[in-house]
């Protein structure tokens, strides 16, 4: 005798047969709302980029810069080397952090390592080289000059496709990041997004800002997308 099934069963069955038939469940999936990725907040301390060329002036013909440890973002590193930088009137920073891989060479500093050295830097997203002044870097075999390149780097965060979707931004954004710390919760403007689709969601901070705002004793960070203004001007 056959067995009678009720409703609740028929719907399983079919169900059952549109995952396997038709893929519905990866479209089910696919359709929920973004999943937030873990949000790390981290101090970038003064350091520097180099070109191949610039590295092998510094250190000598056919060196490579050598990983020490391992950053965050896959693929980066902050490197063995490090190198003197010397600003105006012979100030100097003398052993400050190369990170590789090579890219453009560029120097990161915060707004107290700026003074030291008496340079005037602006902020500047990463790459950004218009109106920058420059420094000369010191190496063990060689000297390279920099005639830009020396910037703050504006507080940043990175972020991948899932994060662009789930924060509802894309690259070039501004976004607004509170921390709360014992006696200075803080909220940080002008927090630019940089997109890209290798990147786990990460921002960065200088070492003023990480200090001012007692990062390390922070219990909780968040970032929040401005609302637009709906005021009225006269």
């Amino acid at each position: 005798m056959p067995t009678e099934l009720n409703r609740a069963d028929i719907e399983r069955v079919v169900r059952s047969v549109l995952e396997k038939q038709l893929g519905f469940a990866g479209a089910s999936k696919s359709a929920a709302a973004p999943e937030r990725n873990p949000l790390l907040v981290n101090i970038s301390a003064r350091h520097v980029h180099l070109t191949q060329e610039h590295v092998e002036i510094l250190y000598g013909p056919g060196a490579q810069l050598e990983p020490m440890k391992w950053l965050y973002q896959d693929g980066f590193y902050a490197a063995k080397q490090t190198v003197m930088v010397v600003g105006p009137r012979k100030r100097m920073l003398p052993e400050v952090r190369v990170l590789g891989p090579c890219r453009p060479s560029q120097v990161e500093l915060a707004f107290t390592d700026s003074i030291s050295l008496g340079i005037d830097t602006p902020v500047r997203v990463s790459g950004d080289h218009h109106d920058t002044p420059g420094c000369v870097l010191v190496g063990p075999v060689g000297v390279v000059e920099l005639k830009s390149g020396v910037i703050r780097a504006m507080r940043h965060v990175h972020m991948g496709p899932a994060d662009l979707e789930y924060y509802g931004v894309k690259s070039g954004d501004m976004m607004h990041l509170r921390v709360v710390s014992p006696g200075c919760t803080t909220t940080l403007e002008d927090l630019v997004v940089r997109g890209d689709p290798k990147v786990k969601l990460e921002v960065h901070l200088d070492t003023d800002e990480g200090n001012a705002i007692n990062l390390t004793a922070a219990t909780s960070v968040e970032l929040i997308k401005p609302h637009a203004c709906a005021c009225k001007t006269h």
